[in-house]
């Protein structure tokens, strides 16, 4: 019997595209009537992203724009309707090479609605390996051909045993699916990923390229007879030398994928040495007699890049992070409240009283009532959280005031009578609720005393989890539409493992408290990708790989190992990848990979797909890294 994530799977994709075809068409369909509401929604989920009241006539171009490519997605999507019965070229063949090491992997979707697929040696998931690493990266059925050749060769015949031992052997088959090969790619991608249908599968490459990091890159394409080699020129001895041992030929245009890769740091992570070769009889032998006959060695600059990164620390990351994040709190909402949280656990970390002098200066003006709090968002709710943190390292009247902040931010989960509202406001129908409301109503109580926060609290999550909790144990992010969107996810795990602990051990209501963590985390377990990331929509791995949510999923997971809430066995091999996949995707100077930006209750699945994923530094991301960055160090003491 299938587990349900195996059952999500393994759907066709004919499955996925029916799906995806029936969810954008009813994007385009309710777009103008729901764009306003989720606007609003959006602005009052993360205030400081959004504007909370756009004005009529950017909210008709919004509502123009959004249409306008809504209804190009579909069009794209029905016209490849008969292309996606077919399997991807790289299930077709990672099935021939089912007892190889090789996986398949998701890299990104067309802009037919198709999954870009990689075919992975599984050796090559650790960028720490000794082998050269070689990915082969084609579009349209004959390059996928000669592709398939060369992996099935090398992992599968005795002949390249010997090989074996010096490669790993990786591929994209098809990086342009369906009918998206209409004009030759432009490398490095223009635009705002994932979103211009123009430059969407290009943009996934190229940040799958740069995370992944292999130390050479073969674009293959068809050719008459024997291989055509083509090189860039990059300032790197050993392609130099391979491009004499093959005799190659300058590239043709600097914006052609392999000259892109050799001067351009792909994902701003590093450079990648590359080649193109056409041809239409196998040339996967050639390429690796000439590799070892060039003395070509790894690892890529963009490998040893990565390498820098998951040497770091959880100490050293978190360091580097609070350099760039939790300086300062002009408003009191969550996003720059949780990377202040994350300074002060660094600072009892690491021995460093400075961190919690500085967060208290940073705070001041709201601990002398100077400048007040607003209570408008589940944002601002959370957002005094930060006071809660403090009440917890301080004490006399300053904790006192502190505790005044923490209750002016719980207490709206009451009617002016004393009586428990049976939802908080703002929360916007939206699964984020689970951490906007929850935890300052949890921390509450254990600062006070006072049994009424707790039962709020619980009132709260049961209420939220009644609208949105899906029958699979993955959160839907509002009732709007089934999507299980990433950080919609994130908040239920991040905003459950805050309350737990703070809960009594000896309340009654503990245990449905564990219940709805262990159901959640477990559910959420079954769908981590090989890189060790939770994608933009959990069940949907063709979606991009979103750096908030692995990091709010890794840190509720490490703290339920630490406080014995999970099995160490069963969790903690999605830990460490976790908290791999996030040293990945951060670097030294705060710079983040694949942030989804904010984000409210959306109409349909591909609303989701198509929100920005930034690149760089985000208040955010930076925010979500340094509080799990934290968490492991507690876990690794």
């Amino acid at each position: 019997m299938h587990s349900p994530g195996e059952i999500g799977r393994t759907r066709s994709p004919r499955d996925a595209h029916r799906r995806l075809s029936l969810r954008v068409s009813s994007a385009v369909a309710h777009r103008r009537l729901s764009l306003r509401e989720s606007s609003a929604a959006a602005a009052s989920a993360d205030p400081t992203q959004l504007d909370a009241t756009p004005s009529l006539a950017l909210a008709t171009f919004a509502e123009r724009k959004a249409t306008i490519v809504l209804a190009a997605l579909l069009t794209l999507v029905c016209a490849a309707g008969t292309a996606v019965a077919e399997e991807s070229a790289a299930r077709s063949i990672a099935a021939r090479l089912e007892r190889s090491g090789v996986l398949v992997a998701g890299v990104g979707t067309s802009r037919d609605g198709l999954p870009i697929e990689a075919v992975l040696d599984r050796r090559g998931l650790d960028h720490g390996h000794a082998q050269v690493h070689v990915l082969l990266v084609g579009q349209g059925a004959a390059a996928a051909e000669r592709i398939g050749e060369a992996l099935q060769w090398f992992h599968s015949q005795e002949a390249a045993a010997a090989r074996r031992e010096k490669f790993v052997l990786s591929a994209v088959p098809d990086a342009r699916p369906g009918k998206s090969r209409r004009e030759p790619a432009a490398f490095p991608p223009a635009g705002k990923a994932y979103q211009d249908p123009g430059t969407g599968e290009s943009m996934y490459l190229w940040r799958w390229l740069g995370i992944r990091a292999p130390d050479l890159v073969v674009e293959v394409e068809p050719g008459d007879g024997g291989p055509v080699w083509y090189a860039p020129e990059m300032n790197h001895p050993a392609l130099e030398q391979l491009a004499r041992t093959l005799g190659a030929r300058p590239v043709a245009r600097l914006d052609e994928l392999a000259a892109a890769l050799a001067s351009r740091p792909a994902c701003d992570v590093g450079t990648i040495p590359a080649l193109r070769v056409a041809s239409g009889e196998p040339f996967c032998e050639r390429l690796l007699q000439a590799l070892s006959d060039a003395g070509f060695r790894g690892p890529s600059p963009a490998r040893r890049e990565i390498q820098r990164r998951v040497a770091r620390s959880p100490i050293e990351l978190a360091g580097q992070l609070s350099r760039h994040y939790g300086r300062d709190l002009n408003q009191v909402v969550y996003i720059p409240a949780l990377a202040l949280v994350g300074r002060l656990r660094l600072g009892e970390l690491t021995g460093d009283n400075s961190q919690l002098d500085d967060v208290l200066r940073i705070v001041g003006p709201y601990l002398d009532g100077s400048r007040p709090t607003d209570i408008n968002s589940g944002s601002a709710m959370s957002g005094h959280l930060v006071f809660s943190e403090l009440a917890e390292r301080t004490a006399g009247e300053r904790r006192q005031r502190f505790v005044e902040l923490v209750r002016r931010g719980a207490d709206v989960a009451f009617e002016r009578d004393g009586q428990a509202r049976p939802i908080m406001p703002f929360h916007n129908e939206m699964s984020d609720a689970l951490f906007m409301g929850g935890p300052i109503l949890a921390h509450a109580g254990r600062l006070t005393g006072d049994a009424r926060y707790y039962d709020a609290c619980q009132a709260q999550l049961r209420a939220i989890r009644a609208l949105v909790l899906r029958p699979d144990g993955l959160y839907r992010h509002s009732p709007l539409d089934e999507a299980a969107w990433g950080r919609g996810n994130g908040f239920p795990a991040l905003g459950l493992a805050w309350c737990l602990t703070c809960w009594p051990d000896d309340r009654g209501d503990r245990a449905k408290l564990l219940d709805m963590f262990r159901t959640h985390l477990e559910a959420l377990r079954r769908w981590q990708d090989e890189s060790g990331c939770w994608h933009q929509v959990i069940d949907r791995p063709e979606t991009y790989r979103e750096l908030t949510c692995t990091a709010m999923i890794t840190l509720a997971m490490a703290r339920g190992v630490r406080l014995g809430w999970l099995s160490s066995d069963d969790f903690r091999p999605a830990i460490d990848k976790g908290w791999y996949a996030v040293r990945t995707r951060v670097a030294a100077d705060g710079q983040l990979v694949d942030v989804c930006t904010g984000t409210g209750k959306q109409p349909s699945l591909a609303d989701y797909y198509l929100r920005e994923a930034i690149l760089g530094r985000d208040a955010r991301g930076g925010a979500m890294a340094l509080m799990v960055a934290t968490e492991m160090a507690e876990l690794m003491k």
